[in-house]
């Protein structure tokens, strides 16, 4: 590392696409990142295969819908690498389908992981984790350009999405004065299993073959293609740095051009 300091990273739903990227370009930078995520096989698995990369990575299961496993996720990671500089809130679902058929369950499910989450891991981080009582540190949520405007047959995704920017424009405000920065990135389409499930979810509302809405989705993309989980990554690593100080309560498109906005 150049002159950036070692710092403390929580980043949630870290064992594969844009939360596996942030984990292992933050990690490579000397970062010590603590990594939750649903599946307790998947996050000992991912954690083994950084360290065999010589990075310095550790994590727990973590549902982020439950607000007692968010308190023991951040408890864990200050007990394993000290007080929280930086939190990635990356965990997420999709899902959508006709409005008036959706149901509670879902509904509740979608904002509880995507919105609600963000919410409560902040809380925890700036009150458990410390970073309140710091004059530097870094809150990075990973919206979407959903979270910018409504997407079809997705509007608890979308809600939950817009959501969260608005709790990141409000945060960012309030914290402004403190050294803490709080930015929303708004990835476009991305490829990662995330982004295939979406794909398998509209081809079986639509009847479409999934070749069909991937060619559909990437003609609506002025770049003619889907971004990568490290081009996502890119920026938020670049939101870490000493140099993004004044980069606060902000929305961030990483979306190949999909989204001026």
């Amino acid at each position: 590392m150049t002159e950036q300091k070692s710092r403390v990273v929580l980043v949630t739903g870290a064992t594969s696409g844009i939360g596996l990227a942030v984990t292992r370009l933050l990690a490579g930078q000397g970062h010590r990142v603590f990594i939750g995520s649903r599946t307790e096989d998947k996050v000992l698995a991912t954690v083994k295969q950084l360290q065999e990369e010589q990075l310095d990575v550790d994590g727990v299961v973590l549902d982020v819908r439950s607000g007692d496993s968010i308190r023991g996720f951040v408890q864990a990671a200050v007990e394993r690498f000290g007080t929280v500089d930086v939190l990635v809130n990356n965990a997420g679902i999709p899902g959508g389908g006709v409005t008036a058929d959706i149901s509670d369950e879902l509904w509740d499910d979608i904002i509880d992981t995507n919105l609600n989450s963000v919410f409560r891991l902040t809380r925890e981080v700036l009150t458990t984790g410390g970073l309140r009582h710091k004059e530097w540190g870094r809150i990075i949520n990973i919206a979407s350009t959903a979270g910018k405007q409504g997407v079809v047959l997705g509007a608890p995704y979308s809600a939950s999405k817009h959501g969260v920017v608005g709790f990141t424009k409000a945060l960012g405000n309030e914290l402004a004065p403190t050294g803490i920065t709080v930015n929303a990135v708004c990835p476009g389409y991305v490829e990662t299993p995330m982004a295939e499930r979406v794909r398998q979810n509209y081809s079986r509302l639509s009847g479409a073959p999934e070749a069909a809405i991937l060619e559909k989705f990437q003609a609506k993309i002025p770049l003619g293609r889907y971004s990568t989980a490290e081009e996502v990554a890119g920026l938020v690593g670049y939101l870490t740095t000493d140099t993004a100080a004044s980069i606060t309560a902000q929305a961030l498109n990483v979306c190949g051009g999909l989204g001026n906005f």
